[in-house]
């Protein structure tokens, strides 16, 4: 049976050798933090940050498209609610949060 104890014995024999700084093996961790970022933290900064946006300058008789993929108009908008026309006469009050996209008009 094949086992990894000799390999890491010697890398660790040989670590022990070496005179490399704390700050050398703190390197490969600060390069994976700079890719995290620029590969998942920062775009969802950029998303987040383009749906508030969006949601600040919605208005009324804007056609939207809920969380819950219910297409509709705007009929009313307050602060933190709208008012969505789903058919005719059948509006359904939501909160602002739940509208994840704004449509062009067909």
């Amino acid at each position: 049976m094949l086992t990894i104890t000799p390999v890491a014995l010697a890398f660790a024999a040989e670590g022990a050798k070496s005179s490399t700084s704390g700050l050398v093996s703190f390197f490969p961790i600060a390069v994976l933090f700079v890719i995290f970022y620029f590969f998942l933290i920062r775009p969802q900064q950029k998303k987040a940050k383009d749906h508030k946006e969006m949601l600040s300058r919605l208005s009324k008789g804007d056609n939207v498209l809920t969380n819950g993929g219910i297409f509709g108009r705007i009929s009313a908008v307050s602060e933190d609610s709208v008012t969505v026309e789903i058919a005719d006469n059948v509006r359904v009050k939501m909160a602002k949060h739940a509208i994840s996209k704004r449509k062009t008009k067909d």
